[in-house]
This record gives C-alpha cells, structure tokens and sequence, in this order.
C-alpha cells in the first residue's frame, strides 16, 4: 500500500494550487484525479491575472501539472471509489483497485454541471457559450445572446443578462415550468420566450457558435450563448462517506480560515465548497488549505484546537 503525507482527490484548480504549496513544502503529496471536472472542459477563462486573452482550463490543468512535478508531486489518472478513516489515518481504494493511506486528504472534487447533450455545444463552451454570468458576462456585451436553459433556472439568466445585452432570447429547452413572476418580467423586458428543444449548435471554421437550430428546425442566429439548468450535482460523496459536515444546499462546510473540514484531517476547496464558482477562488482556497495542512503535518495546533 503505498503511503503518502497527504492526497488530494480531484486534479482540478483548488487540487493542483494545492499540490503545488504541498510540494514546496517538501511533503510527500499524490494527486488522483478522474480528469472529469469543470475546468477540464472549459474552452477559455477570460477573468483570470495574467491572461488577458484567455486561458483554457486544460492549458491551466497541463501547465499546473507540469508545476507541480517539478517539487516531486506525483499524479495518478484514477477515480477513488471510497475513503475511509481509521484512527489517524486515511485509507483509500481506486476504480483501478489501487488503496493508498495518506496522513492528510483534500477533497477538490469540483462541482458537474449540468449541460445538455446538444451537437456541438461542448467546443463553444468558454469561448462563445457560457454558464457563468459573473465569470463571462463580459463576453457578450451588447451581443445577440441565446440563453438555453430551463424554466425558471432559465428565465433568471436571461434577465440577468440584460446588464450586458438587451439582445436576449430564452429557449425553454427543457420546457419546464416558468413561474408567471419570471414570465411577466420576461415580457416586461420584451426577452422572447421560445418552448422548444434545441438540436444543435452551428458553429463557424473556428468553432464559434453562429446560430442554434430547433427541434422544428428553424434557425436563430446568434453570436453568444449561455446555459441555465437546475441539477448541477455536487461530488460530495467521498466527504458524506467521512462524515463531513455539508450544508442545506449540500457544499461541503469549511473553516472559513483554515479550510479544514469537521474531520481533522480533512481539507476541501474549489467548487465543492460554496462560494461563488470561480478559479480564481478556488486557487486560494487550495494554497490556503494546503499552508495549514503542512502546519497540522508539524504538529502545529490550529487556531481551534
């Protein structure tokens, strides 16, 4: 069984920021990640120090990987199915059945968002399809925008769009129930309503989205798009196995200060964690986690023990 001072689950921003303090610290640190998280799907970050032109989340996984290497952290292309505790120490199996023991654990296993299996949508994502408003809002300022969502998940993005572009229309795609207070606003905001599936998304040589066609077929151009859809699953399993404390919407409560969970020994960061889903967060939440998982490794108390 091979032995670490501390694992991180999840290779995604607040994992790997993490794994590259770890290092530095000189701790012997594996990271196992299942390679499906948000970032590794996302086409471009626009609001990240130091990119200016954009980043894609695999650029940042790839470049954050190589970082790490370089202060001896190891990682491991592998899914953890269970994660247990035993006195002081923490025991983990893989899907590869590979069982690992490790001092110290940091969940970064990220949030899946629930994006429907439309044709070509998944190249536009971060580049001209979005999900997040305060991440990329930007993006399509005074843009002809199509948000294809679903009920009333659906008719709040499109109002809330309207910062940027009066130029919205909302594709019910799911055809979910929109309450008539969403529907008057809609109206009052002269934002289309269409109750209709889309079919796919048309993109340019560049894979940039130029229009969306429905199940009817018909056609309507736009430049940007933004999906909105209740069910995002939190991948909070392996915490609920532990015990960790999560809160009524299921994210994994943390000290605010040190990010460790109501498990000692037990870290958690990124997506998981509520805040408001941004890379830029979740790097911080990762380097803060991992400053007080090397002072809990010296010993050290913490502020509350």
């Amino acid at each position: 069984m091979k032995q670490a001072d501390c694992i991180i689950i999840g290779g995604g921003i607040a994992g790997i920021q993490a794994a590259i303090q770890l290092g530095r610290y000189k701790h012997d640190i594996i990271v196992i990640d299942s390679a499906q998280g948000r970032s590794s799907i996302a086409k471009a970050y626009h609001n990240i120090l130091g990119w200016p032109d954009g980043v894609s989340g695999k650029q940042l996984r790839t470049l954050g990987r190589q970082h790490a290497e370089k202060f001896g952290v190891e990682f491991l292309d592998d899914t953890v199915k269970s994660l247990d505790k035993k006195q002081d120490k923490f025991f983990i199996r893989t899907k590869n059945d590979m069982d690992y023991e490790a001092k110290m654990i940091f969940l970064g296993t990220g949030i899946t968002d629930n994006i429907p299996s439309i044709k070509n949508i998944y190249p536009t994502l971060g580049t001209s399809t979005y999900i997040c408003p305060d991440c990329d809002g930007y993006e399509i300022m005074d843009k002809q925008t199509v948000v294809i969502g679903g009920g009333n998940a659906g008719a709040g993005m499109a109002l809330t769009l309207l910062y940027w572009s009066k130029d919205i229309i909302y594709v019910n795609h799911s055809k979910t129930k929109i309450d008539d207070e969403y529907r008057e606003k809609l109206k009052k905001n002269q934002i289309p309503v269409i109750e209709e599936e889309v079919c796919e998304v048309h993109v340019n040589a560049k894979q940039q989205l130029t229009a969306i066609q429905l199940a009817s077929g018909k056609i309507i151009e736009a430049e940007k798009a933004f999906t909105a859809f209740k069910g995002n699953k939190l991948n909070n399993e392996l915490a609920l196995q532990l015990g960790v404390q999560v809160n009524e919407n299921n994210h994994v409560v943390i000290h605010p200060r040190t990010k460790e969970t109501n498990i000692k020994g037990v870290w958690a960061g990124g997506d998981l964690v509520a805040h408001s889903e941004q890379v830029t967060i979740s790097m911080g939440d990762g380097t803060q986690a991992a400053i007080w998982i090397h002072k809990r490794l010296l010993g050290q108390p913490l502020p509350y023990d």
